[in-house]
């Protein structure tokens, strides 16, 4: 038997009361399973996560039994990229502002000192792991005449920084040297609150962060210190610490864009992610190598 009831998850009581009765879960991201869960679902081979993070999914506990895990990368690459380069524009140049402004009634045409952002095109971007939608985001960097560079543990090689047009750097000083910051690595114990309170406020007067990844990555209370006295000047957010929950004093500010971690929200993409999935279950119980196995 197979677990993937739509909108329930692992917390209906269906479930709960017996997950010994499956061989195989298709969780999503906000779906825990954890080594006590493992523990009890004594028949289970496989783990199928509809997602590319896999930081929902005690890995070690499902290594120790033998148990499958797979994910669904490379499907929501060019999706995510879009909606991350969307927000960092969306805060550059105000556009939530702009729209609110409009829609309350306040627009009383234009002026010379209306709602100036900062540019975009010729700055810097920093990312923060350029994996497949970190590449991504790169790709559409080069086409503002953005300078890129990117932190991460394994240097690509001379031929891919060429084609992106990207330079390694050490984590620290790509918060220094950025104008926008870009998150695109997974959520580890490395990664977990990797945007701290000191690289903040390392950070360029009136610099832009921007979040897709996991909102663990961020320090949120450094995040909302850094917004209100700088020197951050603004941040687009995907993706938060504690999900639903958004702090409350985020809410507030106006240079922050919040989405409602809708980064793969495309109709192509998320058939593509459901079929990704489905192939991995069937050739797991199939006993076939799957596709994109963790």
């Amino acid at each position: 038997m197979t677990w993937a009831e739509k909108g329930l998850g692992l917390e209906d009581p269906r479930f709960e009361g017996a997950p010994g009765d499956y061989e195989a879960l298709v969780v999503l991201l906000h779906d825990k399973v954890d080594a006590a869960l493992i523990a009890r679902a004594t028949r289970l081979k496989v783990v199928v996560t509809v997602s590319v993070g896999v930081d929902h999914i005690d890995l070690a506990a499902c290594k120790a039994r033998g148990i499958v895990v797979t994910n669904t990368p490379g499907v929501l690459s060019e999706a995510t990229a879009d909606l991350a380069f969307g927000l960092l524009l969306a805060v550059a140049r105000r556009i939530c502002e702009g729209d609110r402004i409009v829609r309350g009634g306040g627009f009383r045409g234009w002026a010379p000192d209306l709602l100036v952002g900062t540019a975009v095109h010729g700055k810097t971007l920093g990312i923060v792991g350029l994996g497949r939608i970190g590449s991504a985001m790169a790709r559409r960097a080069r086409g503002f005449g953005m300078k890129t560079l990117y932190a991460q543990r394994t240097r690509l090689n001379e031929a891919m920084e060429r084609a992106l047009g990207a330079r390694h750097i050490d984590v620290d000083a790509l918060f220094q040297e950025s104008d926008f910051v870009s998150l695109h690595c997974p959520l580890t114990e490395e990664t977990r609150q990797i945007v701290s309170r000191a690289r903040l406020a390392s950070m360029k007067p009136g610099s832009v962060l921007v979040n897709t990844a996991r909102g663990a990555c961020v320090d949120e209370d450094a995040l909302v210190e850094a917004l209100a006295t700088g020197p951050l000047g603004g941040a687009g957010l995907d993706v938060y610490a504690h999900e639903p929950e958004v702090p409350a004093a985020l809410l507030v500010r106006e240079n922050v864009v919040l989405a409602p971690h809708i980064a793969s929200a495309e109709r192509e993409t998320r058939e593509a992610m459901a079929e990704l999935a489905m192939e991995n279950l069937l050739a797991v119980m199939e006993e076939r190598e799957a596709p994109s196995r963790v």
